[in-house]
């Protein structure tokens, strides 16, 4: 079985589309993470009672972020998906953090915003700025309240638009090796 974190992004930087793969369905309490060397996911954590993913969390193939992880996605659907799924999507914003770790080690650990191009519901959202205030609100405060659990500080520092997304999966894509 392929490594899905090393499958093309197949990013379109001028319609902003690219690929991503759901490790955690929304309205899940069990976090999911992709392991490499098997090719499967594993139950990473779970979250207390009452607490659940707001939406659809996964990560783009091809690319590398600060944290050594690919780039984080949630993504907008109109009906749940399954860990494992290949999407194709249309990156509509991204939410830029610091993440503070225990050890007071900072990085940056950018979440994507995107929207399932086999969508209804969203069909007509091309940018954050399209969402209800308080959705885009609700999102960051949940990965606040989520990595506080964890003894981590998430400090948002932005909310930006799709230009910024698309760019942000170019400079973070890593080069196949030969």
């Amino acid at each position: 079985m392929p490594d899905l974190t090393t499958l093309p992004h197949q990013l379109d930087a001028a319609q902003h589309t690219c690929r991503a793969i759901i490790e955690t369905p929304k309205g899940k309490r069990s976090k999911f993470d992709y392991d490499p060397q098997t090719g499967l996911f594993e139950l990473g954590g779970l979250l207390p009672e009452g607490m659940t993913f707001p939406l659809d969390f996964g990560f783009i193939p091809g690319t590398l972020g600060e944290d050594g992880d690919p780039l984080d996605v949630l993504v907008l659907s109109d009906e749940v998906t399954f860990t494992g799924c290949l999407l194709k999507v249309r990156l509509i914003g991204v939410i830029e953090a610091q993440q503070t770790e225990r050890d007071d080690q900072s990085m940056r650990n950018d979440r994507l915003l995107a929207v399932t191009q086999a969508s209804y519901l969203y069909d007509e959202i091309r940018e954050i700025g399209q969402l209800h205030g308080k959705t885009t609100e609700g999102l960051t405060q949940f990965f606040v309240n989520y990595n506080a659990l964890k003894g981590k500080h998430f400090e948002v520092l932005g909310v930006h638009g799709p230009a910024r997304a698309s760019a942000l999966v170019t400079r973070q894509t890593v080069t196949p090796e030969a």
